[in-house]
């Protein structure tokens, strides 16, 4: 945890901010896989992180602002629970560490809730992603009382988590180069012959050497055409080129999220290196562009007309790269976003919703490809966010496109036909928006073909 004054700031900006109401913060409880007792790892609700700390299940909080009021609701360990798990602070002890002198216990809450809503109080919550939330606000009568989670609570935390204080950035760079290491180690341990979830089992290794869990699923995978593809049974077979997307999570839940693409043999071919040099092309001019002001949906818009001008380059596209863009052309060969937020979650907020977090309340652009695109708003100093663009080529889309005879002016369908097995390749870094600029998060990892060579 932070010191305790960090989680009074921030409820007290919170409180500024929205002025009146009662708001109601669901910790995460234990989920079992397949019996009760045994149970996923834990992992805390990350606003409850924000503005609690607590890493603990079964807790649940409440912010009344009319009252004057912040309480932690829980329970104390039985003996039962002491003699399996071993001691812990009590419920008083872990409120005090976030600044908050007042629990009661769980059974408590409701009663609470009722109160407050026979004296008219607006109860606000955010949006559930769990289905022991739902639950829990359907018996505390919450759902039945309100027209849906409270969108001025959620602009109000978006408005304090999308800025990252030196704490957090400090916190997030430790995330950062954990990966980075993860991603360096899998480079020297990739050899043919090997399974994918070898490579997979050594990199999340260095993640728990550290103290780190990991932040996502890890993706290693031949299969790079399949942008989310968490299969890690394949062989690596000479001349492939294995995608790995990993990042770590530190204790305190702050994220790092980074891509690389290695080729599995001593060097790449002629031809994975020239796609190759186009995305990381695109990267750097990504890189390049970012600043306070600039709207990150044109970041998006340069790396794809780079992507678009290297493959006219290699046959593959044709016409004006940008009017290629504007049609939507470029997502047959780049149908995802080029990065997003990242702090407490990988993906910053998401159950937040895209349109607030990264879009400012802005409708998203409906066009395929740039559906994806969770960031689009003007960048600001504080942000932390990822640029991840990559090529695909997916045989269903490249089959789906060419029967419709879509973008026949900008795509070349019969040079296509040659890339049809080349499967997919991204890189991807982490990034602070400055006053200035930009920084990168973490330590340098190998990015060009010559690098990830020289560690082959």
């Amino acid at each position: 945890m932070f010191a305790k004054e960090t989680y009074i700031n921030r409820r007290y900006a919170l409180k500024k901010t929205l002025g009146t109401g009662l708001l109601l913060f669901l910790g995460n409880d234990e989920c079992g896989m397949n019996y009760e007792d045994n149970t996923y790892r834990f992992r805390q609700d990350s606003s409850f992180l924000y503005f609690f700390g607590l890493s603990y299940a079964g807790l649940a909080a409440v912010i009344n602002i009319d009252e004057d009021e912040e309480i932690v609701f829980g329970d104390e360990l039985t003996i039962d629970h002491i003699v399996w798990m071993g001691s812990q602070p009590t419920l008083k002890e872990k409120a005090t560490s976030a600044g908050i002198t007042e629990t009661r216990p769980s059974t408590h809450l409701q009663t609470y809730i009722e109160q407050a809503t026979a004296k008219g109080q607006a109860i606000h919550y955010l949006p559930p992603y769990r289905a022991e939330h739902l639950l829990k606000l359907e018996r505390l009568s919450v759902l039945r009382q309100s027209t849906g989670p409270s969108i001025p609570l959620i602009r109000a935390i978006v408005r304090l988590r999308n800025y990252k204080t030196k704490e957090e950035i400090t916190e997030i760079e430790r995330a950062c180069n954990v990966t980075a290491d993860m991603h360096i180690t899998a480079m020297k341990t990739l050899q043919p012959g090997m399974r994918e979830c070898e490579v997979s089992a050594a990199l999340e290794a260095v993640a728990q050497a550290n103290l780190c869990s990991l932040s996502f699923p890890t993706i290693t995978t031949t299969r790079g055409q399949t942008l989310h593809n968490h299969c890690h049974k394949n062989i690596v077979k000479p001349g492939d080129m294995l995608l790995i997307d990993a990042g770590a999570e530190t204790e305190m839940g702050y994220a790092g999220d980074m891509s690389s693409t290695i080729c599995a043999g001593s060097r790449f071919s002629t031809r994975q290196k020239e796609v190759y040099d186009i995305q990381l092309a695109a990267h750097r001019a990504a890189v390049a562009a970012l600043k306070p002001g600039i709207p990150f949906e044109e970041v998006y818009d340069l790396a794809c007309r780079t992507i678009c001008e290297g493959l006219k380059g290699l046959g593959l596209m044709k016409g004006d790269p940008a009017e290629a863009v504007a049609a939507g052309a470029h997502a047959m060969f780049f149908p995802c976003g080029l990065g997003h937020m990242m702090g407490l979650d990988v993906h910053d907020m998401e159950n937040l919703g895209e349109i607030w977090v990264g879009y400012d309340g802005h409708p998203k652009n409906t066009q395929f490809g740039r559906k994806s695109l969770r960031l689009a708003r003007p960048l600001e100093p504080g942000f932390v966010l990822t640029i991840e663009p990559g090529i695909y080529f997916i045989p269903e889309l490249i089959d789906y496109w060419k029967a419709e005879k879509r973008f026949v002016e900008f795509i070349n369908y019969e040079r296509l036909e040659d890339y049809r097995d080349f499967t997919g390749l991204r890189n991807e870094e982490d990034y602070l928006i400055t006053e200035t600029g930009t920084r990168r998060l973490g330590k340098k990892k190998p990015m060009t073909t010559d690098e990830i060579e020289a560690l082959r």
